[in-house]
């Protein structure tokens, strides 16, 4: 498959890029006709530090971060983001003036839980939630049911990759958009013209990397 990856570089920054892989993927949620891999983007320090800079202008300085969740393998990114905050001078409201970077584990039935040595950081905090990607919009809406759960206050969404505007009437910034990737299409599993056609699926893919069929 990394064979066929082709390089798309982010409009607002040169020096990060994300890799397209065409074919017939399944996400949690859908099947999409690109495999977005974002693996160099969350592991390399120099791609991560771009990637965070970008997002971090696009919050402005009157916006409160305590705390940011981090999903797919973001803790990379969500502490440049963190860093980039602070030196942008969005302040924090927890006693100790900093933002905290977690992530949320995933119990055997699905759900997102935070564990008890966590749950300060979520609780009554100002939270920003950072994602590789989005495709519909179902995963990180089902991350915004969570962190209320835990009493958490939503500030902000952000995502490398987002196909979807807005959660819940929250914007969704992100570095890339649909528009960005040619041809890219997400379909519901029923819907899924690929299916329909006998196209054999080739990967089940998430934030976290694909695994092949």
């Amino acid at each position: 498959m990394e064979s066929r990856a082709i390089k798309i570089y982010a409009p607002l920054n040169k020096k990060i890029a994300m890799k397209i892989i065409p074919g017939h993927f399944a996400t949690s949620n859908s099947h999409i006709n690109q495999y977005i891999d974002l693996t160099t983007m969350k592991t390399r320090i120099s791609e991560a530090a771009e990637a965070a800079r970008i997002l971090s202008k696009q919050y402005v300085n009157s916006t409160i971060v305590d705390t940011i969740v981090c999903l797919d393998g973001c803790e990379v990114v969500g502490a440049f983001l963190a860093q980039e905050l602070t030196n942008a001078g969005i302040g924090s409201m927890n006693r100790h003036q900093t933002i905290y970077i977690i992530t949320p584990e995933f119990n055997t039935t699905g759900q997102m839980i935070f564990r008890n040595n966590n749950q300060p950081a979520v609780y009554n905090k100002n939270i920003l939630l950072l994602a590789a990607s989005a495709t519909t919009g179902d995963t990180l809406r089902r991350s915004l049911e969570c962190i209320q759960y835990y009493g958490g206050i939503i500030q902000g969404i952000s995502a490398i990759f987002s196909a979807v505007d807005t959660i819940d009437n929250i914007q969704v910034h992100s570095i890339f958009r649909e528009k960005d990737i040619p041809d890219y299409k997400s379909y519901m599993v029923g819907e899924c013209p690929m299916c329909k056609a006998n196209q054999r699926l080739e990967a089940i893919v998430n934030g976290n990397g694909y695994m092949k069929l």
